[in-house]
């Protein structure tokens, strides 16, 4: 269950390189895609370049840090259980602060990744997952 768990978290980790694509303008922007690149938070204030600057390192940092975390844990290393919680923790913070702030389109816009990271941190911190490690 530990192994399965793992490779779930990586796969996680690798969805978030959709908004870095998205973020980046490496692929044209259609509706149906959902995310449009705006923040409801930051976009009035830093501008569309800054915002999306951001965007990019935060989707990017997160991405990384799960895939290492999976991996950790796959490899039964310590390390993991701090890395995922932050990686978490950016992701809920890129997901939440990058949303453009319209219900439309919710999966989309990450509602999903959102909450599987909001269950991440509530796994390791609120029930100690997995036990011994902490």
């Amino acid at each position: 269950m530990t192994n399965l768990f793992a490779v779930f978290i990586i796969l996680h980790g690798l969805v978030h390189l959709w908004y870095v694509t998205l973020s980046l303008r490496l692929v044209a922007h259609m509706p149906e895609m959902g995310w449009s690149g705006e923040s409801w938070l930051l976009t009035r204030v830093l501008g569309d370049a800054a915002t999306r600057a951001i965007s990019t390192l935060l989707y990017g940092l997160a991405c990384l840090g799960f895939v290492a975390a999976g991996a950790g844990l796959l490899l039964g290393q310590p390390w993991f259980h701090p890395m995922m919680l932050r990686s978490a923790v950016v992701s809920l913070v890129a997901i939440g602060g990058f949303w453009d702030g319209k219900t439309s389109q919710i999966v989309e816009k990450g509602i999903i990744g959102f909450t599987i990271s909001l269950l991440v941190v509530i796994a390791l911190v609120v029930f100690g997952w997995p036990p011994g490690i902490a």
